[in-house]
């Protein structure tokens, strides 16, 4: 694996995008609930493969304090975030990516018709996630997941 800086995490998505010969583990897909797997941690960063079919989506999240990013190996996703009380929509292709700060919200869905493949890196490792629900413009927490207890 090509030696990154741990705190660039785009960079760090990406160098493991690039080599997928070395992950521990071939992508799956699951039909019933969206797949994923870490294919590393550190100190100060841990890096998840995720697949997606076709109408797969997170619900609305943010990392728990950690900040990250993603980058698209195949297929295409496209993220959701709230702007002005609404959701505003980035597709992402194959090779594209975006880095996050520690407080992001986002949502991840495949809009598209062929299954997708991401890797996320975020740093540091994550702890707890916090799902959203966006209504009359407004966000409110729905519940708080804990790794290793509910993932």
């Amino acid at each position: 694996m090509p030696i990154v800086t741990a705190t660039d995490f785009l960079s760090l998505a990406r160098a493991y995008a690039a080599e997928p010969d070395d992950w521990p583990f071939a992508p799956r897909f699951d039909p019933a609930k969206r797949w994923y797997g870490r294919l590393a941690v550190a100190d100060d960063h841990e890096v998840w493969l995720l697949t997606w079919l076709p109408g797969q989506a997170t619900d609305l999240h943010d990392h728990g304090g950690s900040a990250g990013a993603f980058t698209v190996v195949s297929g295409e996703v496209v993220e959701q975030t709230v702007r002005g009380g609404e959701l505003a929509a980035t597709p992402y292709a194959a090779g594209d990516g975006r880095r996050f700060g520690a407080h992001h919200v986002h949502r991840i869905v495949n809009a598209g018709a062929r299954p997708a493949v991401t890797v996320h890196a975020y740093g540091p490792a994550l702890t707890a996630m916090t799902r959203y629900r966006l209504h009359d413009g407004r966000l409110s927490v729905e519940s708080i997941t804990t790794a290793g207890a509910d993932w």
